[in-house]
């Protein structure tokens, strides 16, 4: 049975624990809300022991036996278990979809399996998401378009107990630009620091007077904003391959008075880590072990992985080169609008296509 990530807790609260679950999908704030309502759940249904499962990509075999031999290993301190199967791309392979299938056919009576997967598409799909759908409950965390996120901020705040008025509500979501990591933070601070506006007068009559509802003006007392322009953001919208947002960052870091020089120490820094990874990936070599000796954190590497799809080495070390070239145009040693070459440069990252731009 497939429901929205939101409506799971609800679900697990009126239900005994069932035998597998699968939450998937490209918003971490949704996938880890919904995998801690599982856990939650298991908790207060007695599940006292959890095993863990990480499976980093295709670099290493995964142990595929092990997880198996689990399901029918006994607790060891604990009549009921928790097994939770990180699977980071979403695909378990030929073997992994035979082992959870196996499971989801025969599942011992004292596990639950709790699957936890970041991408997620129809392509995804197959025999083994279908057993788990069989048994227990699949929740897929879509990404939340532009024009859905002020309904999922005004759903958040109503739960936290704020009450904002429209204006506050669209404030809040121009601040956090559809990061729902972000808004959730703002809401936790809006919880906390919030103005407490006046009291709508009630009738001599009537109930007892309730606060209005906070503003816009309240939202920008407290909410800091995210969509603030910096380097790391914008480094991120290049390796994303956002160009929209790679220009509209670079427009405002001109505008708070950044100067070039400032950012190009750290996108040096991004584009030579980088660069190294595209070697060792057009070389065949293990990526793994390149992320680890580039101290790219697991969180961070899949954005890293759809930049090195989109380019070849050989032209990361040109973007290096280019990138001293726009070093010395801001020095004045060369020629050139070192904003427009950087702006350039940045959007051929994020889209090859882009590239031509360069040479222009």
């Amino acid at each position: 049975m497939e429901l929205a990530p939101e409506r799971l807790a609800a679900q697990l609260a009126a239900e005994a624990l069932r035998p597998a679950y699968l939450i998937a999908g490209p918003e971490p704030l949704r996938v880890l809300e919904a995998a801690d309502a599982v856990r939650a759940a298991a908790r207060a249904q007695g599940v006292a022991e959890r095993e863990i499962f990480d499976i980093q990509g295709h670099e290493r075999e995964p142990d595929w036996d092990g997880l198996s031999a689990s399901f029918s290993a006994p607790s060891l301190f604990a009549s009921r278990r928790l097994l939770e199967l990180r699977l980071p791309t979403g695909r378990p392979g030929v073997k992994g979809a035979k082992v959870v299938c196996d499971f989801c056919n025969a599942p011992p009576p004292d596990v639950c399996l709790l699957v936890v997967a970041g991408d997620w598409s129809n392509a995804h799909k197959g025999k083994w998401s279908e057993a788990i759908g069989r048994i227990g409950h699949i929740a897929i965390a879509s990404t939340v378009r532009p024009h859905e996120a002020i309904d999922w901020i005004e759903r958040r705040l109503r739960a936290r107990g704020l009450r904002v008025a429209p204006d506050g509500v669209q404030r809040l979501a121009e601040r956090t630009e559809g990061n729902l990591l972000a808004a959730a933070q703002e809401i936790e601070k809006l919880v906390l620091l919030a103005p407490r506006p006046p009291a709508i007068p009630a009738a001599a009559s009537g109930p007892p007077d309730t606060p209005a509802p906070l503003g816009a003006d309240d939202i920008d007392a407290v909410v800091a904003d995210a969509s603030r322009f910096d380097v790391f953001r914008l480094i991120d919208a290049a390796l994303n391959g956002q160009g929209a947002q790679v220009a509209r960052t670079l427009v405002g870091l001109r505008a708070e008075g950044e100067a070039v020089p400032a950012l190009l120490g750290m996108l040096g820094m991004e584009l030579q880590r980088i660069a190294a990874l595209a070697r060792v990936a057009d070389g065949g070599g293990n990526l793994a072990a390149a992320f680890k000796a580039q101290r790219v954190w697991d969180s961070k590497q899949a954005v890293y992985r759809r930049a090195l799809q989109r380019h070849p080495a050989a032209r990361w070390e040109q973007y290096l080169s280019e990138l001293g070239r726009i070093d010395r145009i801001s020095k004045g040693r060369a020629e050139g609008d070192a904003w427009q070459v950087l702006e350039r440069l940045l959007l051929a990252v994020a889209e090859p296509r882009a590239g031509r731009l360069l040479a222009s």
